[in-house]
């Protein structure tokens, strides 16, 4: 026997059929990034795919930077974990190793780039430089790596990473070129970089700075000596730098040591600002962006060191991507 549905009845599913929701589509991937260099590409290239969280704030210093209790369970809580190196997190490799058995976790440095086109640690020969952020050209290349890892967890949204990697790209390549622009209208032998620490190797590579100096080394592990200071202040008598700059996740008492030892010996010499190298600025200032963070920068070493600033690129003026 067959039971046929009132006529109303009919109608009545047929109507909440109609007007129920949609089915749910698949919840954004949860990335966790260490740093907010990775963190702000990542969501340009992943757009509505993934939300992505930085584990290290503003003003966080990566090579000293331990893990809490309450980063082990965010770490273990996402979806995909990305990290620069063991050169840069240090006391992060053992927790991000643990975590690797668990959630799929991405070495950028490793899956992006060929060791042997790495700058090397001069304190330490064979151990790669790991602030590839500071030239644009060389970090645009995470982008597809990280659309390719994304898309492996969201196939769905495999084109759509694609096409917001290549766009991201052709933005930071517009700024690769207006760094450059910027740093070579500074006059020929004022272009010297003197530093908190030895973060700018690839900014001094990439853009035609003559000499970068700093007084401690690519890590920030131990504390500079008088020793340091001393020989960085010759430097600076020497090149007569104009200008020497602080570090937003460096405590300033050494550049300021600096100056005063270089003023002490008849010489003057000017902090020219605060450089923005293993963090960016506050969530919601433009600093707080990869590309605010390097223009900040440029802006900032341009200005102190007597050259002049070119527009701002009209493909990043458009505002399709941060800031």
């Amino acid at each position: 026997m067959t039971c046929k549905m009132p006529a109303k009845a009919a109608f009545t599913l047929a109507a909440l059929l109609a007007l129920a929701p949609p089915a749910q589509a698949e919840a954004p991937l949860n990335v966790l990034a260490t740093v907010g260099m990775i963190a702000d590409v990542a969501q340009n290239v992943a757009g509505d795919c993934a939300e992505v969280h930085s584990l290290l704030g503003p003003g966080t210093d990566p090579h000293s930077y331990s893990a809490s209790p309450s980063d082990v369970r965010k770490l273990a809580a996402a979806d995909l974990i990305f990290y620069v190196d063991a050169a840069l997190e240090d006391r992060l490799a053992d927790v991000l190793a643990g975590m690797s058995r668990h959630v799929p976790t991405v070495g950028l440095l490793e899956a992006a780039f060929n060791r042997a086109a790495l700058l090397e640690d001069p304190d330490a020969p064979g151990q790669p430089d790991p602030h590839l952020w500071m030239d644009v050209s060389r970090w645009a290349l995470i982008a597809p790596v990280i659309a390719e890892s994304i898309g492996e967890q969201r196939p769905d949204c495999v084109t759509t990473l694609a096409e917001n990697a290549t766009r991201y790209m052709a933005a930071l390549d517009a700024l690769h070129g207006w760094v450059g622009e910027a740093i070579t209208s500074i006059p020929e032998g004022q272009r010297l970089l003197v530093t908190a620490h030895d973060a700018f190797y690839y900014f001094a590579d990439a853009y035609g700075i003559e000499a970068s100096e700093a007084i401690e080394g690519i890590s920030t592990a131990s504390e500079a000596s008088i020793a340091d200071i001393r020989e960085v202040a010759n430097f600076v008598i020497e090149r007569n730098v104009p200008a020497v700059f602080v570090e937003t996740t460096i405590n300033p008492r050494t550049m300021q040591a600096l100056v005063e030892e270089v003023r002490s010996r008849g010489h003057d010499v000017e902090i020219g600002g605060a450089l923005f190298s293993d963090a960016m600025g506050d969530e919601g200032s433009p600093e707080g962006t990869y590309i605010g963070m390097i223009r900040a920068n440029t802006e900032t070493i341009t200005r102190a060191l007597g050259g002049s600033l070119p527009d701002w690129p009209e493909a990043l003026a458009k505002g399709d991507v941060s800031p």
